[in-house]
């Protein structure tokens, strides 16, 4: 598999990207810091779906600091589905084939016998074959999938499932904010409750413990519902409620 967009596998055995790699493959003719902060908008955060790094650069004006912003490799497969273009498929595609070689550890035929090659390209067409004979199935599977998720990480799968929606949407930032919005709304008719008002409470309760405003104006109605185990199922029911609504196993980009 040629390397089209350069990974690095940590200690801990997880995939990084580079940002500054991924932006440059993908052609973006916006700014990398601006267009980076363009992309953490769709509910990415930091010191978990990605890490700030700085390092010294040659430049053409001489030797210079550059940040560059180090992701996860599910991070850098959902920022490239929201290009929606032929350039970011390639990518997603790409990091997906780089995680499935790095979990299964690529096959290395060299010195294997042309009938073992055989068989193993024999055996792999017939797994493609089962693949496509299980198509109709893909629906049922999803839904069981988005009914599974499990609320171990609520935040992280029920960001993954609302950046799907937002695909089907169309995958802008606007969608994006749409879809969180109405998810809130549902949340607060089921809930009987108003997202904004405990928000607010929230806030107001940080600047009396002396809590930074820069952190205060960071906390959302996530951090309100992540207060609440009630509020935490509600949520989760709501956000596969609206998956399975908006069919995001369609998005197969």
């Amino acid at each position: 598999m040629n390397e089209l967009i350069k990974t690095i596998k940590k200690e801990d055995g997880t995939i990084a990207v580079s940002g500054r790699d991924l932006h440059e493959f993908l052609k973006i003719a916006t700014e990398f810091k601006k267009w980076f902060g363009r992309m953490t908008e769709y509910g990415f955060n930091e010191n978990q779906d990605y890490i700030r790094v700085t390092q010294k650069c040659p430049t053409p004006g001489g030797v210079q600091d550059v940040t560059d912003f180090v992701m996860t490799i599910d991070m850098a497969k959902e920022i490239s589905m929201i290009q929606r273009n032929e350039k970011g498929k390639r990518a997603r595609q790409y990091f997906i084939e780089v995680e499935k070689r790095y979990k299964q550890g690529q096959i290395d035929m060299t010195g294997l016998s042309p009938e073992t090659r055989m068989a193993m390209a024999t055996a792999q067409a017939l797994a493609n074959q089962e693949l496509k004979l299980k198509s109709m199935d893909t629906k049922l599977d999803s839904i069981a999938d988005i009914v599974g998720t499990s609320t171990m990480d609520w935040r992280k799968s029920t960001q993954h499932l609302i950046n799907r929606i937002v695909q089907i949407q169309g995958g802008e930032v606007e969608n994006w904010k749409s879809v969180r919005n109405d998810i809130y709304d549902e949340v607060d008719r089921r809930a009987g409750s108003s997202l904004s008002i405990r928000l607010t409470n929230l806030k107001r309760r940080m600047a009396e413990e002396g809590v930074t405003k820069s952190k205060r104006d960071k906390t959302t109605k996530v951090d309100v519902i992540g207060n609440d185990k009630k509020l935490i199922e509600i949520y989760m029911a709501v956000v596969k409620d609206f998956a399975i609504k908006y069919s995001i196993w369609k998005e197969e980009y």
